[in-house]
């Protein structure tokens, strides 16, 4: 799991391709347009770090999961979004420069938050704490594989426009095909896993996407947010960062199945994700 190359080689390469596709229709004018409109942040920050967690604990023990397995569902509510929430919004015709912003900001509260909420779940499922470091190192890795494909992009379309606005619709369809066939490629790869552990955690992974997408979606909608603030929020929340909770599980707590989870979950969010993306084109257009 934790060497498969979908997630170790091929997701990072790809990503960073369609990183720079998303900075293609990005402006410095879209990121001033979020620092004079925080409400959209306040609330997808509120979702994530007051919200998710504690309803973490709730489906951990509706589901009687084991203490690591429920662990590892907790490292995913403390992760932060994922890089391809960005995309997912992009398809959906979210705010991408509010997925960015959140990124942004969430690469460095978790730095605090992650180790807090780790040693609350390590008390509450297995009695005992731990002073758990910070990841500086993967949250810093996963920064700079947004940030800087993102400012690539950016530069094309501030100094190449015409060629920025004529990759649109291409960098569009690649994305969806590029994203459809990493979906299928880990699933594949990671069928055992998916076959011996979903009948034990798959419906809690399942019930905590769809809560995490629609918390994020209905919360925004209730603030009366726009949908394309909506519809960031959703995927931001909705698409965690299952990179750094495996990390966090394999390499710092050092306990192999609190990664099960977040596994799991990754072969889950990018089916849900992708219907999500469906049904909110599908509303944007009736």
């Amino acid at each position: 799991m934790a060497d498969n190359p979908i997630f170790l080689i091929f997701l990072p390469i790809c990503l960073g391709i369609i990183m720079i596709g998303l900075g293609l229709h990005l402006s410095v004018a879209d990121f001033r347009r979020v620092a004079k409109q925080p409400k959209a942040v306040l609330v997808a920050l509120f979702v994530q770090m007051i919200i998710l967690p504690p309803s973490c604990f709730l489906i951990a023990t509706l589901f009687k999961l084991p203490p690591e397995l429920g662990l590892g569902l907790l490292l995913l509510a403390a992760s932060p979004g994922g890089i391809t929430a960005n995309l997912f919004s992009h398809l959906a015709r979210g705010d991408v420069a509010l997925n960015i912003t959140l990124t942004a900001i969430n690469s460095v509260l978790v730095l605090f938050t992650l180790p807090f909420w780790i040693i609350v779940g390590m008390s509450f499922f297995l009695a005992t704490e731990n002073n758990i470091p910070p990841p500086t190192q993967k949250v810093l890795e996963v920064a700079v594989l947004v940030i800087v494909p993102v400012l690539i992009g950016m530069c094309v379309r501030h100094f190449k426009p015409a060629i920025a606005n004529s990759a649109e619709k291409p960098v569009r369809i690649m994305s969806a095909l590029i994203l459809a066939i990493l979906t299928v490629l880990a699933i594949a790869s990671e069928w055992q896993l998916l076959k011996t552990y979903a009948p034990i955690i798959g419906l809690a992974c399942l019930s905590f996407n769809l809560l995490s997408l629609s918390s994020g979606y209905l919360s925004a909608r209730a603030a009366q947010l726009a949908m394309p603030q909506a519809t960031a929020i959703a995927f931001e929340i909705g698409v965690h960062n299952t990179t750094i909770a495996m990390f966090i599980g394999l390499h710092v707590l050092k306990m192999p199945a609190t990664a099960i989870a977040p596994a799991i979950y990754s072969l889950i969010m990018y089916v849900t994700a992708a219907a999500f993306a469906y049904w909110l084109l599908r509303k944007q257009k009736s």
